[in-house]
């Protein structure tokens, strides 16, 4: 398969940074505070590769920095260093030299995103259709009636009910909110989609739902995925490998079977154990 994203030695560090942070900070270190200088070590020298429609896996707690991996490739926050190279119909970009606008383009374009929180993800003062409207006005959809013919058509692929797409997003509860939030992330059929620990908070069967219907949608569309959450259930079921982080490092990486079967560093096992 064709390679769609390379990432080196991405690094992103709160603070002024010092030489002794790599060496203060870590799972070694059992932190992510340099005691030293007070910085706050999010992410150090992340390297991997993902092919075109692949899902990779980022596991980790909280503060592990699976979500902030996920802020620099998606442009909502600066890396300290580090670089991320987007491959697309024979073209490359230079992910972190991109100007601004470069970057809105690919973020409106080629790259989408479904957050944890709906309110993140989704304009609240607009329909559900209107959600998806947006999205494909980024994206340089000017028909009225193609934009609504094509919002009808994803949310029905997400089983979201059509004759609800005129209602504000506050009308429908948390899988449903989830379910226009995806929508709205496949309306332009991006290549690469970020998901943020998208099943959180809601209940067992809307988990299953939405992964199920998240897997059917990748599966049709061929989209690459980059999947962040600490629940080994969602990793299990959409991710083909898998990187296990810890305090801002990659601790394991590997086929996700292999890994949930036979995990080999410490840390790993322990979230493996804690899930049985």
């Amino acid at each position: 398969m064709n390679k769609i994203l390379e990432v080196r030695q991405l690094t992103k560090i709160y603070g002024s940074g010092c030489s002794r942070c790599p060496v203060t900070t870590g799972p070694q270190a059992n932190t992510n505070i340099c005691s030293d200088c007070g910085s706050l070590v999010a992410a150090l020298n992340i390297s991997f590769d993902l092919s075109q429609g692949e899902i990779l896996g980022i596991m980790g707690e909280s503060g592990s920095g699976k979500s902030t991996l996920v802020k620099l490739l998606f442009f909502d926050q600066i890396p300290t260093s580090g670089n991320a190279k987007f491959f697309n119909a024979e073209k490359t970009y230079d992910l972190f030299a991109l100007n601004a606008a470069k970057q809105r383009w690919l973020r409106n374009h080629k790259f989408s995103i479904v957050y944890q929180n709906p309110h993140l993800g989704l304009n609240f003062r607009v329909s559900a259709g209107g959600n998806i409207a947006e999205r494909l006005l980024m994206s340089d959809w000017s028909s009225y009636s193609e934009i609504r013919d094509r919002a009808q058509t994803i949310l029905a692929h997400t089983e979201f009910l059509t004759e609800r797409m005129d209602e504000l997003p506050n009308n429908f509860s948390g899988g449903m909110q989830q379910r226009v939030q995806i929508a709205r992330a496949l309306a332009t059929k991006p290549p690469l989609l970020f998901l943020d620990e998208v099943t959180t908070g809601l209940d067992l069967s809307v988990q299953a739902k939405i992964l199920d219907l998240i897997l059917q949608l990748q599966q049709e569309l061929h989209i690459a995925m980059i999947v962040v959450t600490h629940d080994l259930g969602v990793i299990r079921l959409l991710a083909a490998r898998t990187l296990v982080m810890k305090y801002g490092r990659i601790v394991e990486a590997g086929l996700t079977d292999q890994i949930l079967e036979d995990p080999q560093h410490a840390y790993t096992q322990q979230l493996v154990a804690s899930a049985l």
